[in-house]
């Protein structure tokens, strides 16, 4: 069973009010609080206790797990390893993600990494959420890491958010695609204070007509730290775009590192990066219509990670 702070992180990592319909695994404060499993979908502990198996049978359709990890323990630290093997022709959401209410002195930390092997002509998508909360001096630390490996003709839909509460956190993506199949990547992020955030993506193109779009929206506040490292490597015919659009604010610091590594002639990538801070023409704008400065601000940025 959950508590209500643990129930309050549920929500605001994985949209929970209640338990979900379908196949879920709620992992808190460490270990399995509740586990539903489906006829299509099984969910198994591993046998060293370090993760879990989920199994998605060809033809699943229409279908979701949600997965999602909650601490409120000051001191905690764990590493988990989830597996996911989606068989042939599926269609599944998959919604993830990790709360850290710490009002403690010692940090609270989730390590984790979460490997995807998508079968032909399957379809995902993929909702990773990162909150913390909590008034102690421990930190709130998160380090996800992802590996996707997609047959042919797969597509992986993943939105990578990230907005409120995590002190540090590294999280580092990779992914090989197989002809025919599709990435998209969406991330949301946004620091403040003393924060840092880094953001790895490696792709491999390695099938005729993969194609890859990766793009993060952040914003920086205060003395915050961010680096976006986007690597696309094209081996064959193939399609891949990384970009990376930010807003910087007060003290804050950005770094963009673009790679792009073309191993066929047939291979188009383009990286695009743009980090500036908001216009005063915007904020003057919106307060000709009554709002403050900060509120002004505060309407541009929500707009802007939608």
């Amino acid at each position: 069973m959950v508590d209500e702070i643990q129930k309050r992180l549920l929500e605001e990592v994985a949209g929970l009010h209640e338990m979900p319909e379908g196949a879920y695994n709620i992992r808190a404060n460490g270990e399995m609080a509740d586990r539903n499993t489906t006829a299509n979908i099984d969910i198994v502990s591993k046998d060293d206790g370090t993760g879990i198996d989920v199994r998605i049978k060809s033809g699943t359709q229409n279908e979701s797990v949600h997965i999602p990890v909650v601490l409120s323990v000051s001191g905690l630290k764990e590493v988990v390893y989830n597996d996911f093997y989606i068989g042939e022709d599926c269609d599944v959401t998959i919604v993830a993600g990790c709360g850290i209410d710490n009002c403690g002195v010692q940090d609270a930390e989730h390590d984790g990494l979460h490997r995807f092997f998508v079968g032909k002509n399957s379809k995902i998508k993929y909702v990773e959420k990162h909150y913390g909360s909590g008034d102690g001096k421990g930190k709130r630390i998160m380090n996800p890491g992802t590996e996707v490996h997609m047959e042919e003709g797969s597509s992986m839909e993943m939105e990578m958010v990230q907005i409120k509460g995590v002190d540090s956190t590294v999280r580092k993506t990779t992914a090989d695609l197989a002809s025919g199949s599709k990435l998209l990547v969406r991330e949301r992020l946004m620091t403040h204070g003393e924060q840092s955030a880094v953001s790895i993506y490696e792709v491999e193109l390695n099938g005729e007509g993969a194609t890859t779009d990766v793009v993060s929206r952040s914003v920086a506040k205060d003395a915050s730290y961010q680096k976006f490292d986007a690597k696309i490597v094209g081996n064959t015919l193939c399609n891949g775009h990384a970009e990376c659009d930010a807003i910087i604010m007060g003290d804050a610091k950005i770094l963009a590192v673009p790679q792009l590594e073309a191993n066929h002639v047939d291979a188009a990538l383009i990286h695009e990066a743009a980090i500036g801070k908001i216009a005063g023409e915007q904020i003057t704008k919106l307060m000709t219509l009554g709002l403050t400065e900060e509120e002004a601000e505060e309407q541009i940025i929500n707009g802007f990670l939608k």
